[in-house]
């Protein structure tokens, strides 16, 4: 039977550091054996700037056995399936433990994102393309990473478009744009107080 107790501990654990980390933990509805978690592409990767989902199914026997974590954003990585968003990682199979907890199991994927294992591939083609030609690799995933874990990227250069018509520089609009999660209205109210 899956603990509870420890379970909303957890919860509130990686909830708490959400301003540092990014890492966030939600209940997918009443039932706390559903979650899903979220984690911040690593600064200095192909990942930088997305938001990646990951679904969190708690088994019975939780925290004695893992939990079963996959991405639902869709991700280019040699250690996640393309197409399933399973991930391999060791914590969350036979190197799991008790002692750790959903936040640093979040932390480890996001460690995954950071140096990926080539040589131990959940994804083949992905591995290849890593070892192989890292250039497009890199790309491919930073394109990925635009656009399934970016929700502000969808219509973003046409709102740049009319930020720099309106006089202000691009380099500007787009970083506020960001910082405002893609709305372009509070953009504008903040470049004309700023």
């Amino acid at each position: 039977m899956v603990d509870f107790s420890r379970v909303q501990k957890e919860l509130q654990e990686c909830n708490r550091d959400i301003g540092v980390s990014g890492i966030s933990v939600s209940p997918k509805s009443d039932n706390l054996t559903n979650l899903i978690g979220a984690i911040p592409g690593p600064i200095g990767t192909p990942y930088e700037g997305g938001t990646f989902k990951i679904d969190i199914d708690l088994p019975g026997g939780y925290p004695f056995e893992p939990p079963r974590m996959k991405f639902a954003t869709k991700v280019w990585h040699p250690n996640i399936s393309s197409q399933s968003g399973a991930i391999c990682l060791d914590i969350l199979k036979d190197q799991w433990s008790p002692a750790l907890t959903l936040k640093t199991a979040l932390l480890s994927i996001q460690a995954l994102l950071s140096a990926p294992e080539p040589d131990d591939p959940q994804d083949a083609v992905v591995a290849q393309q890593y070892l192989k030609d890292y250039a497009t690799f890199a790309s491919t995933a930073r394109y990925w990473t635009e656009s399934f874990a970016k929700t502000s990227s969808l219509g973003i250069d046409e709102k740049v478009q009319k930020l720099t018509e309106m006089g202000f520089p691009e380099g500007l609009a787009r970083s506020t744009l960001d910082v405002v999660g893609g709305d372009e209205n509070l953009a504008l109210e903040k470049l004309l107080s700023g």
